[in-house]
């Protein structure tokens, strides 16, 4: 591939929802660096729904993206090979001094791949968590897009120790703290209330901040297993008959309900059952539930930040700081071991936890420094 011509932009890729909360303060802090570094922005179109990618969009102040390549869904292999097929020609065309991912999704490791063979540098943002589960196709994104990465920026210092066993050079490694926590830093502010939320999807006025817990799950581990979301559900609803559930349900998990006929466990005593919420809803309503059960790895992050109580229904987590120093516990789907936690949370409050070091809403702007160093020290040879 051709060098990048002087003052060529960074190229930003998002494709699912968890990038949006992770692109919005890079975007930001690039653009208000001085002087402003160039970049443009790239969605795959991996979560493909309009209205809710526009939500985020309009939520968080991300700009329209320059590019949307509308790859839609397909198995993982299908997805991750039209993401490449379809990003090769921009990159041709745009000629950027670099391409940064973000977290670990199908798109992260597509883009990071075909920038790596067209020697253009690879930038990645949440780089060296491991949750050393092989089975999970996120950990394959990560391990893979970290080994053909230049610059690696990571949220914790652990991370940083994954990378240098995995022969990453010590200087391609920046701790610069968590993008995720920037964006719920920004935005707590923003939060719609709690009770707001519940009130406009039928549910009591007086289910207010602490007398209830919020259920996110997703994960095809969890949900494509009927023996296992049965199990999954089953422990919820009975602890639902102790504090009530909110349950804003994911598509993948609504159909995967009903094809189980598994609908029947979702008693309305125990559940209040949403339909997709938006970011600034979402953390509404972690920041007033009395405790968080979940399979996703970004709220085990929001939680701990928030200083709420999280359930984490999978049996390892590539976020271990979240259990070590913050509020999550990590219980795996045994239903004994998800009541156990409940009654626990309930009865003592749970585990108070601590902010993390560099969980304070500015690590997007040491990225941004970092990459004018970068783009400084490096000027020569991407023109060359």
């Amino acid at each position: 591939m051709p060098p990048s011509p002087a003052g060529a932009p960074i190229l930003c890729v998002v494709g699912a929802r968890p990038n949006f909360m992770k692109i919005a303060p890079v975007i930001r802090a690039m653009r208000e660096a001085n002087p402003p570094l160039p970049v443009k922005l790239l969605h795959t179109g991996q979560h493909y729904d309009p209205e809710m990618n526009s939500q985020y969009f309009r939520a968080l102040g991300i700009p329209d993206p320059d590019f949307n390549l509308e790859v839609g869904s397909g198995t993982h292999a299908a997805q991750t090979a039209e993401i490449m097929r379809r990003f090769e020609p921009v990159l041709d065309r745009e000629r950027p001094a670099a391409v940064l991912v973000v977290g670990d999704v199908n798109s992260t490791l597509a883009c990071a791949l075909v920038a790596a063979k067209k020697c253009v540098p690879v930038i990645h943002v949440e780089a060296g968590l491991r949750s050393y589960d092989r089975a999970m196709p996120e950990e394959v994104n990560r391990v893979l897009t970290d080994q053909i990465s230049d610059l690696l920026f990571t949220t914790e210092k652990n991370a940083r120790a994954n990378l240098l066993r995995e022969g990453i050079a010590g200087e391609a490694i920046h701790f610069v703290g968590n993008v995720m926590i920037d964006t719920l830093r920004r935005n707590l502010g923003q939060a719609v209330p709690a009770g707001e939320t519940i009130a406009r999807h039928g549910g009591a006025p007086a289910l207010g901040e602490g007398a209830f817990a919020v259920l996110t799950l997703h994960r095809p581990a969890n949900v494509d297993d009927p023996a296992r979301l049965r199990a999954i559900l089953g422990a919820i609803a009975a602890a639902g008959r102790r504090i009530r559930v909110v349950f804003p349900m994911h598509p993948r998990t609504r159909a995967r309900i009903d094809e189980h006929g598994l609908a029947e466990l979702l008693d309305p005593a125990a559940f209040l059952v949403l339909p997709p919420v938006g970011y600034l809803e979402m953390l509404g309503l972690m920041r007033a539930a009395r405790l968080v059960l979940t399979d996703s790895g970004g709220i085990q992050e929001e939680t701990t930040a928030l200083g709420v109580p999280c359930v984490t229904l999978r049996e390892n987590t590539e976020r271990p700081i979240t259990a070590e120093e913050g509020t999550n516990t990590v219980v795996g789907h045994d239903p004994r071991r998800i009541l156990a936690a409940v009654e626990d949370i309930l009865l003592t409050g749970g585990k108070a936890g601590r902010v993390p070091e560099l969980w304070d809403g500015r690590a997007a702007q040491r990225i941004a420094a970092v990459l004018r160093d970068w783009l400084d020290r490096n000027a020569a040879r991407l023109v060359a």
